[in-house]
């Protein structure tokens, strides 16, 4: 198991510093530079747009300024902000509980959802509810997630009002968000209606970011679960007399899991995407709106660092699938 750790580590390196390359030639290959966005409609002659260039490091060639950056980032330092003066690493840790709890609560509900769907779908294989759930994953993995989020707005928000429209609780609400895990602190806030509040405002988002992972995962759950019940070893509990509860959950199930399980851990980075997009329609204050306005304002360190610190806790989940493989089947054995 050790061995196999150090293996995964030893691929995440070069791939730290490629996305660490993407991230910081992303943000330059944009027309504009932050001195212009932080002027706005103001003029900045060219001797005082140099000065500020000069004072930020960012007139120096391309080469060194990359290596100024890993130079830092081997430090720990991941920048400061040139619009919030804060440090980049800071900011992001501030943001990132909102973030988490919108992309837990959304593949919360693509699993709860999708691997139940994929494995009657499986097991009803050529029925109207295999042909319905099936058509229902394409047109949910093709969906926009800005037309769909738009839509669930009009529909619950504006013509049903059911659901807040943006936000992640009503302003009447005030407590220390000490955890920033947002129905958490309501939950334990003692204030009563918070709790109901921050749940109406998490419905609609995580329904919107976790529609594409439940379209993928339903899928892949069908198409293991075919493979799985061909097998011999499922014929034989079938012949056994074993229940069909037995068959299906527990001996067909368990293995077909080790792709599923594959494709949720994928589907965090798309996820991650789809926070941007989820999070700038709801308003919801985590990183993806954070990332939109830093691009927006060309804020060279915020890009750089968000990014990079976005592919971290991708590389760390897909470190997490990969051991679970060995518990989920304890034939698939790490060395």
């Amino acid at each position: 198991m050790f061995k196999f750790l150090l293996s995964r580590v030893a691929v995440l390196i070069p791939t730290f510093i490629g996305v660490s390359i993407v991230a910081f030639a992303f943000i330059r290959l944009l027309p504009g530079d932050p001195v212009q966005m932080l002027a706005g409609e103001r003029v900045v002659s060219p001797e005082r747009h140099a000065e500020i260039m000069h004072a930020l490091g960012y007139d120096q060639p391309i080469i060194m300024q990359y290596l100024d950056y890993i130079w830092r980032l081997l430090h720990g330092d991941f920048g400061t902000s040139i619009v919030t003066k804060r440090g980049v690493i800071g900011e992001f840790f501030k943001l990132f509980p909102a973030t988490l709890e919108l992309s837990f609560c959304a593949i919360i509900f693509a699993v709860a959802l999708g691997v139940p769907a994929g494995v009657f779908a499986a097991v009803k294989r050529g029925s109207w509810f295999d042909q319905t759930v099936m058509g229902a994953a394409l047109v949910g993995y093709s969906m926009p997630i800005f037309w769909w989020g738009l839509l669930l707005i009009i529909l619950f928000s504006g013509t049903w009002h059911l659901t807040p429209v943006s936000g992640r609780i009503d302003l009447l609400y005030f407590f220390p968000k000490g955890t920033g895990f947002m129905i958490y602190d309501a939950a334990v806030s003692g204030q009563k209606g918070a709790l109901r509040s921050a749940l109406s405002h998490l419905i609609l988002p995580a329904i919107v970011l976790g529609t594409i992972p439940l379209a993928v995962i339903a899928r892949q759950t069908r198409s293991a679960m075919l493979e799985v019940l061909g097998e011999d070893y499922v014929r034989t509990a079938k012949a056994k007399g074993l229940s069909r509860f037995r068959v299906v959950g527990i001996h067909a199930l368990r293995n077909a899991l080790i792709p599923v399980v594959t494709t949720i851990g994928l589907q965090v980075g798309v996820m991650m995407a789809g926070a941007i997009l989820t999070e700038t329609i709801f308003s919801w204050p985590g990183i993806g709106k954070w990332m939109v306005d830093s691009v927006f304002k060309r804020d060279y360190p915020v890009v750089q660092g968000g990014l990079l610190l976005i592919a971290m806790v991708i590389m760390f989940v897909n470190l997490v699938v990969d051991l679970l493989y060995g518990v989920i089947n304890p034939r698939v054995r790490v060395r």
